[in-house]
């Protein structure tokens, strides 16, 4: 998309436009396309998920990239929420990452996303403890997101995780397609501590739960649904979770996205959201911290 500045939409500062959902756009045209689109907030990847998706070597320290999203977030006024993927492996030097921490940090970013990736759960402890105690002063929460394929594969897992790490900025990041295909209780989410759940990645999905681990991950990567296009319990969802608590869309569909356009295909996936939100109650009296 054009770099050229866009035209003023009226914002919903709950929104999160996820990087996922637009990721072949380079990072100064996501905040772009999340402006354009009525987002208030927009989340970056710095470090790929996958070797196969786009890279950018250059969006860590003080790089004439990182400068650019700079200027674009200050042109558009879009805040960033979060960044995205720090993955705690047998092998991870949880100092590596501070630079990634800092730039986050000097993007203005409030949340990191973490993703479990090793089987020995005292060590895998230790080291988010460690990366809560480096992000801290950062003003950063360290997000542990549960997904099928990792070594930690549902909410109720992820939140022993965080509760025996035992720092305050350690919380839980649920996503609707992993919460469901986990199988999860909304009670769960109802009855957690308070300050564990801090942010929301929304998105919807078919019904019917796969059992084939290759079709969780090509829905997940690749094949979710905007908000009520699919069958996923997106109200109670939204219920559980504590009052006001940012939405992160992370809806990556390529093909919608690629025929529509990705200003065009955010815009109503923001509106789709909206129209759900608004078939929800009053405001809950439950604070997110």
């Amino acid at each position: 998309m054009s770099a050229a500045r866009p035209v003023a939409a009226a914002r919903n500062e709950r929104l999160s436009l996820a990087a996922l959902t637009v990721l072949h756009l380079a990072p100064p045209d996501m905040v772009a396309c999340a402006a354009a689109a009525g987002y208030g907030k927009v989340g970056l990847r710095l470090i790929p998920a996958t070797p196969e998706e786009p890279s950018h070597p250059t969006f860590i320290g003080d790089s004439p990239l990182v400068r650019e999203v700079e200027h674009r977030l200050r042109d558009t006024g879009v805040r960033v929420l979060d960044i995205e993927i720090l993955r705690l492996r047998p092998d991870t030097d949880v100092r590596a990452y501070v630079p990634v921490l800092e730039t986050g940090a000097r993007l203005g970013a409030t949340h990191a996303l973490v993703a479990g990736n090793d089987p020995e759960r005292p060590r895998l402890i230790e080291r988010l403890a460690s990366l809560c105690t480096l992000a801290a002063p950062l003003g950063l929460t360290l997000d542990l997101e549960p997904m099928p394929w990792t070594d930690v594969k549902s909410f109720t897992d992820a939140l022993s995780v965080v509760e025996a790490c035992r720092q305050a900025n350690a919380a839980v990041l649920v996503d609707a397609i992993h919460f469901d295909r986990a199988g999860e209780s909304f009670d769960a989410l109802r009855h957690a501590p308070p300050g564990r759940l801090r942010y929301l990645q929304l998105c919807d999905a078919p019904a019917e739960r796969p059992h084939d681990m290759a079709v969780v991950l090509q829905q997940a990567r690749s094949a979710r649904l905007m908000p009520g296009d699919g069958g996923l319990d997106l109200r109670q969802l939204l219920d559980a979770m504590p009052a006001g608590v940012p939405i992160s869309l992370e809806v990556p569909m390529p093909e919608v996205v690629r025929a529509m356009g990705p200003v065009a295909a955010a815009t109503r996936l923001r509106e789709k959201t909206e129209a759900l939100m608004a078939t929800l109650g009053g405001p809950k009296p439950r604070e997110t911290s």
